[in-house]
């Protein structure tokens, strides 16, 4: 027995508010890896979304990425699993979408998209400025959206839309979960709901990776703060909630750590695995 395997969300998790690993992170990361133990990114954002500093590290091979709708071998620079959302079912997300005070965009063959006049509304929508920043980096604005998308025919690998009135986003976390029951709906920033084909989530994405390697799921750890990573909090054998995650992540946890800004990730890691 032992940890084989740790998955670790970005934001609010490894990642601190300034968006970097801190160094006491990054040493306790380095020791487990040398100890053969598998360093995976797991995440609601898109492989090139993924810091440069954390894509480079020597010893990482395996990413699961936009909530486990893709999971990623850097190595064979391939995608060995894709749960995906059908085109006829995007296309009822977007009628709802754009009946909302919200701007939405979607993730498509490792890209995201966005309608133009959303493009232009970022800031006003997306509360954090470093996500926003991410957001303009990672997303290609379309003149028309829809018929794009329409002409692509394509699976997506998540949908999520940006609210500025934040009571509205809580009451459509919940609306959003009862008209589309064969979506997965989570949040994984206080200003955004992401949806997924119920399939794809960061539970299932532990699982796929344990029977990959070979590793039973009780010598896992997962690291989460958001309802996006309840699924994989759950499913690990140690289960670790940040101590500034949501009080459903903090209920369903194992062990509650420090905060991401007061090198919690180090800490469990120091604690059951060094």
């Amino acid at each position: 027995m032992g940890i084989k395997i740790i998955l670790l969300d970005l934001d609010g998790t490894l990642l601190t508010t300034e968006k970097t690993i801190s160094p006491a992170t990054r040493a306790a990361l380095d020791r487990a890896a040398e100890r053969g133990v598998h360093i995976v990114p797991c995440t609601g954002r898109l492989y090139r979304g993924i810091p440069q500093e954390i894509r480079e590290l020597p010893y990482l091979r395996y990413a699961a990425v936009v909530n486990g709708a893709q999971i990623y071998d850097a190595a064979e620079d391939r995608v060995l699993r894709r749960t995906e959302i059908p085109p006829e079912a995007a296309e009822r997300l977007y009628d709802y979408f754009e009946t909302l005070p919200a701007i939405f965009d979607c993730y498509l063959d490792g890209w995201g998209y966005m309608p133009a006049e959303h493009y232009a509304r970022i800031d006003k929508y997306i509360l954090d400025p470093k996500i926003a920043d991410l957001a303009r980096r990672t997303r290609k604005p379309l003149e028309d959206f829809r018929a794009h998308m329409r002409r692509e025919a394509k699976p997506l690998q998540k949908v999520q839309v940006f609210f500025h009135d934040l009571d509205r986003r809580r009451l459509e976390l919940t609306r959003l979960t009862e008209r589309f029951p064969d979506m997965s709906v989570t949040t994984s920033l206080p200003f955004n709901i992401e949806i997924n084909i119920r399939d794809a989530n960061k539970g299932e994405a532990l699982r796929f990776l344990c029977r990959r390697l070979g590793i039973d799921i009780r010598d896992s750890m997962a690291f989460g703060d958001g309802s996006n990573d309840l699924s994989m909090i759950q499913a690990a054998g140690i289960g670790v909630a940040m101590g500034n995650a949501d009080p459903a992540a903090l209920a369903a946890a194992d062990y509650i750590t420090g905060t991401n800004d007061n090198d919690g990730v180090a800490e469990a890691i120091e604690r059951f695995c060094l």
